[in-house]
């Protein structure tokens, strides 16, 4: 599982939360030429004492993207946080890293990207995915399903109302910690090859009713799940001043988890990571006892 630890790996966005994950898995895993290229290399500066490159990149500055994809073998590219631009940044990344020889990507997507309007987050990834299919390089596209962390955002009020609202219909969704889905894609770097795209999931399918069981189990509270159609879920977002562009993107992932796409289990984070995915309860355990 670890071809290709000696090649010239660099991993994007090192200084976040994922991209740091995977830059120390492959120091774990042998790895022995690791680049970690983010927009503020000072983040980083205490992975070059362990013999990791640091370098610059800023996916919105063209100037930085050749010298920092210059010699590489395989890149990990961690798609960027700047919704509504990134389709842009990624392609021009793409292009750059293309035009390096650089011989494998490994990019970090979204269960059923697709170019729907009404979409959500999909589009810009569903492009990025067409962008590298059409560069001709090797690829590994890992569709990353909904990290498990993400329901610390809206748990404290879940748990002091009691109540969990939703979707009706609403068929579950297999909940990843964001930690297996950064070591599933250090494992893709070293060793994944051909052209592939795989879908990167938690251990089990887990619907509102289950989700507000869990919230019930942890808080020692009551959480009951309350279903509501899509008219009701988005006039609650904005009457809670949500964002609109923010409630577009929070109604499609509800949306798609009624048409089933998030409701799908493989066994990717164990193929490329050799370990098996943590439950969504143990994940949110320790994250919810430590913010009281």
């Amino acid at each position: 599982m670890t071809k290709f630890k000696d090649k010239t790996l660099l991993v994007t966005g090192a200084s976040g939360h994922l991209g740091r994950i995977a830059v120390e898995e492959l120091l774990a895993r042998g790895a022995t030429n690791i680049i970690a290229a983010t927009r503020d290399p000072s983040k980083i500066a205490d992975l070059a004492a362990r013999g990791v490159t640091v370098r610059k990149l800023d996916f919105d500055d063209a100037a930085t993207l050749a010298p920092a994809f210059a010699g590489v073998d395989r890149v990990l590219l961690v798609s960027t946080d700047s919704v509504g631009r990134r389709g842009v940044q990624h392609k021009a990344a793409v292009d750059a890293i293309k035009a390096a020889g650089v011989a494998h990507i490994v990019y970090t997507s979204a269960p059923a990207a697709r170019p729907d309007p009404d979409a959500g987050l999909a589009p810009e990834h569903f492009w990025t995915e067409v962008a590298i299919a059409a560069s001709g390089l090797d690829f590994t596209i890992l569709r990353n399903h909904m990290y498990a962390e993400n329901n610390l955002m809206s748990a404290a009020q879940t748990i002091a109302s009691g109540q969990l609202y939703g979707l009706q219909g609403d068929r579950g969704t297999a909940y990843v910690a964001r930690a297996d889905t950064a070591r599933t894609a250090a494992g893709a770097l070293l060793s994944a090859e051909g052209k592939s795209i795989a879908d990167v999931t938690g251990p089990a399918v887990v619907t509102n009713t289950d989700l507000a069981a869990v919230l019930a189990r942890l808080s020692g509270k009551p959480v009951a799940s309350v279903p509501l159609s899509v008219d009701q879920l988005r006039g609650g977002m904005q009457a809670a001043g949500l964002p609109a562009p923010l409630v577009d993107i929070l109604v499609a992932f509800q949306r798609d988890a009624t048409q089933g796409y998030h409701a799908i289990v493989t066994d990717t984070v164990r193929r490329y990571s050799g370990r098996e995915p943590q439950a969504l309860e143990a994940v949110l355990a320790p994250l919810l006892a430590s913010s009281k």
